[in-house]
């Protein structure tokens, strides 16, 4: 490669060489400047292997020598061109150093085109006028490990559709799903990953544009705009996004300049042959600024709230799916990947140094210790992880014959083994309905209104048991198909005008319910990561399919969780409880109102100096069948003083 006699390097390329550099995206790609006089864009390219680079595009025919870029440096390549205006469309022409001419759209390019189009497009996505600072205010205000996490899992492509089947622009999507949250009682949205990638059956998850949102929807203003609808409803926003591997498309970072550049050399540590893409290089310098500066992007740029980290335990394993042989150990001999842990540690460093209240969540399915705990402390310092093993369990437990549940009750117990060991989230995510897995509702066994039953009882445990949410969606309205990405959810199964559509606007009732119920109460979520806030009262009802806990706030106050995953009722189940009183049902998942048989209690039952589930107190409720049901303290009994005491008094 040709380098620039120039003696010292600009300063942000000069940490971009040191891994150190946050905001690469202000440096390299392009951006509107004056030269000369002369309104144009300046690109700057990484590109070290090159022997020559060239830009091309509408402006020029597609030319692919006749706008030469200067190399500057540290493998990069700069020029400008006058007269560009926004939209602009142009591509790298990077001669190699085996004589081929390669055609690549821009890393750093802000907005593309819609597929099957590739080229980068001018834009400057600077000059949204946001509107919520009040939002931005509240968030500082709120970690989120005493607040509500409740999230809705959503994919821009198939939530909703038009009539003809086309999809909802970024601004016509605000306008449905704003009011819908708010309806719903969820505290965020989940947006399977935005930015720019050329598949659609990827989900996202094959990324080409790490600044560039997907052009499917809109313009990045338009993504803007619909995050801002959405804060100033008071709504939060987390976006997927993909650091572990990226596709090997043409066009994108793969060979970006004719040999391994974002990627590992080794196949053996640079291909996940599975899943047809490259893996990055976590050790490369400049491949860290360029994660890291994306990542902040989008806090930054587009105010999202979060980032729900993908595939972080394929980067932490460098035996991850791959057999003997196929990978290469670490310096001490281990398979665990070194660069990749001292990668994820700086992302977390760097972007809780910029936006502390910013949520980092990791999709890590195996045991690696401390993912939540602070670098510090030599953990990888994300706020929150995915808590798989729960997912997978639940699943199996709620699929099985109500019969066979008995033989398998730690499925739904097992979990509080190591609840407290992370900071949880429990996720039933996209993953879990598709490719014949079957959506919530249909893999609940039995007859429909068992099924119904099924998810009700299944939502309202998943609330009340300890860790934050997430449910992928139309779960909450009962989806009987399973999710697909090439349609919208079936919304008309709410229109019908007969006992079908009215069963699942009552199961929509029933989210709305327990989403208000768990919005409301602390004891769901203040402490959420450690056992002040659970204690179990009945762990161990195998036979009747039953489990009984506490859920606790910071100041002790509780309520008192029962659920029944059989078919039978139980009439006259006691139920320990810590305090003499009254206590009220305050959610019932068999309530007719959300489509159930109407069984339980409806006054207020009168607790018994009987001890049981290890208190002193207990009441005698009617559990009915299928069921989860919630109560609390109405009304404590006073404390009645000793005859000595009063003497004492007296």
């Amino acid at each position: 490669m040709r380098e620039s006699s120039q003696s010292r390097l600009p300063e942000p390329l000069e940490r971009f060489l040191q891994g150190k550099e946050t905001h690469l995206q202000d440096f390299l790609g392009s951006h509107p400047v004056t030269q000369g006089g002369k309104e144009g864009c300046v690109f700057r390219v990484w590109a070290p292997h090159a022997e020559a680079v060239c830009l091309m595009g509408d402006f020029n025919g597609w030319e692919e020598n006749t706008l030469p870029l200067a190399p500057i440096g540290g493998g990069v390549w700069e020029g400008f061109v006058p007269g560009l205006e926004r939209y602009a469309t142009y591509k790298y022409a990077i001669h190699t150093s085996d004589g081929r001419i390669l055609a690549k759209s821009d890393p750093f390019a802000f907005h593309a085109e819609t597929r099957p189009g590739n080229a980068s497009k001018v834009y400057d996505p600077a000059g949204y006028g946001w509107g919520d600072r009040k939002w931005l205010e509240w968030r500082a205000k709120h970690p989120v490990y005493t607040s509500p996490l409740n999230i809705y899992e959503l994919h821009l492509g198939s939530w909703r559709r038009t009539g003809e089947g086309a999809f909802l622009s970024y601004r016509d999507t605000a306008r449905y799903l704003v009011p819908y949250l708010k309806e719903m009682g969820y505290t965020h949205v989940e947006f399977l990953p935005v930015m720019e990638h050329p598949l659609d059956a990827s989900w996202g998850y094959q990324c080409t544009g790490y600044f560039a949102p997907t052009s499917r929807f809109g313009t990045p203003h338009d993504l803007m705009y619909l995050i801002d609808q959405l804060h100033q409803a008071g709504i939060g926003v987390i976006l997927d996004w993909v650091p572990a591997h990226f596709p090997r498309d043409g066009f994108g970072l793969y060979q970006f300049d004719g040999q391994p550049c974002y990627e590992y050399a080794d196949p053996r540590k640079g291909e996940h042959a599975e899943w047809g893409t490259m893996v990055f290089d976590f050790g490369k310098n400049e491949v860290r600024s360029f994660l890291t500066s994306s990542a902040l992007f989008w806090l930054e740029q587009y105010h999202a709230d979060g980032l729900r980290v993908d595939a972080v335990a394929s980067m932490l394993y460098l035996d991850y799916n791959r057999k003997n042989g196929q990978w290469v150990p670490n310096i001490q001999g281990g398979r665990e990947n070194l660069e990749a842990v001292s990668f994820l540690q700086e992302l977390n460093t760097a972007v809780f140094a910029a936006c502390p209240d910013a949520l980092m969540i990791a999709e890590e399915s195996t045991a690696w210790p401390l993912v939540t705990a602070p670098v510090t402390d030599g953990g990888l310092g994300f706020n929150l992880k995915w808590n798989m093993g729960w997912m997978n369990d639940t699943q199996h437990y709620m699929k099985l014959d109500p019969y066979f549940r008995q033989y398998n009750h730690k499925d739904i117990t097992f979990s509080l083994m190591y609840a407290f060991s992370e900071n949880f989230l429990l996720p039933l995510s996209h993953d879990e309905v598709v490719h014949m897995k079957g959506s919530l509702l249909r893999k609940m066994p039995g007859e429909d209104a068992l099924k119904f039953a099924g998810v009700r009882s299944f939502y309202t445990y998943m609330l009340t048991h300890p860790g934050k949410k997430l449910m992928m969606m139309g779960s909450e309205f009962g989806q009987w198909n399973e999710w697909h990405y090439e349609q919208s959810l079936d919304w008309h199964l709410l229109d019908q005008q007969d006992a079908d559509g009215e069963r699942h606007r009552r199961l929509k009732a029933f989210f709305q319910a327990a989403n208000a119920l768990y919005l409301r109460s602390p004891q769901l979520w203040e402490e959420d990561f450690d056992w002040k806030g659970f204690q179990w009262l009945c762990p161990d009802d195998a036979n009747g399919n039953t489990v009984a806990f506490l859920r606790r706030d910071k100041k002790g106050g509780f309520l008192a969780v029962l659920c029944n995953f059989s078919p039978v009722s139980h009439p006259g189940y006691r139920l320990g409880v810590p305090v003499a009183g009254k206590y009220a049902v305050v959610l019932n998942s068999d309530d007719p109102a959300f489509g159930g048989g109407g069984g339980g209690d409806k006054g207020l039952i009168s607790t018994e100096k009987i001890p049981c589930h290890g208190q002193e107190q207990s009441i005698t409720v009617d559990l009915p069948a299928m069921s989860a049901v919630v109560y609390r303290c109405a009304r404590k009994n006073p404390v009645r003083k000793s005859k000595a005491a009063k003497h004492r008094q007296a």
